[in-house]
This record gives C-alpha cells, structure tokens and sequence, in this order.
C-alpha cells in the first residue's frame, strides 16, 4: 500500500519566551491542533492506528509520553496508542517517515502525525 498524506494543520507561532504563545503549554497547543485537524477533515478517530509525535528536546513541560498526552487531551480514544519520537530538528520528520513505513509494510492503514517544540518550556 501506498502512504500519502491525507490532510495537515499548522499552529500559530510566535517568539520563544516574550511572544504572545510563551505561556502555552506545548501539548496544550498540539492537542487543540489536533483537535481543529480532526474536525476540518472529517477524520474518524476510531480508525486511527497511532499517534506518533516528533519533539526535539522532550524534557520539562513538553516530556514524558508526549504523543500520548496530546492524544488524550484532543479527546481521541483512550485505546489509541502515542509513540514520541526524538530525533532533534528531523522529529517531526522523522514521525512521518515512520507512520510512512509502517502503512507500506501493511501494519497500518492510518496514523496521526504530529510536531511539536516549546522551545520556551525547555529549561
């Protein structure tokens, strides 16, 4: 099976520690991404496979399971797995490449990609 992407969203973005975003929590901003890409693409949750979120330094407020903490805060299944990625600046890609991988290989027919980077939350 081919992998293609089927639909995107972009959060707003501002300067790290004094813009008008600096008081966001990261998964806060990446679960209401989330949340709008969902609801602007019509996207069933139930048949999402996984979450796998791209984040280049997941520590502090933007650490632990990141892709299952947005998950759950969007609101999407509670069954739906969260996969966090580290690769620093190719995190985000890097989640694609997997999810890519993954419905070639026939694991999967649809995951949800996600990026993320509080570069004001990173102490």
């Amino acid at each position: 099976m081919k992998a293609l992407i089927s639909a995107y969203a972009r959060s707003p973005f501002h300067f790290a520690r004094k813009g008008a975003l600096a008081a966001t929590r990261p998964d806060t901003l990446a679960a209401q991404v989330v949340q709008g890409l969902i609801a602007r693409a019509g996207i069933d949750p139930a048949l999402l496979d996984d979450v796998i979120l791209g984040c280049a330094y997941p520590e502090a407020a933007q650490g632990n399971n990141l892709a299952r903490i947005v998950s759950l805060l969007a609101g999407l299944p509670q069954e739906l797995g969260g996969m966090t990625v580290n690769r620093f600046c190719g995190s985000s890609m890097s989640a694609i490449h997997i999810a890519a991988a993954q419905i070639e290989a026939g694991l999967g027919e649809a995951y949800l990609c996600v990026g993320v980077e509080s570069m004001t939350m990173v102490p």
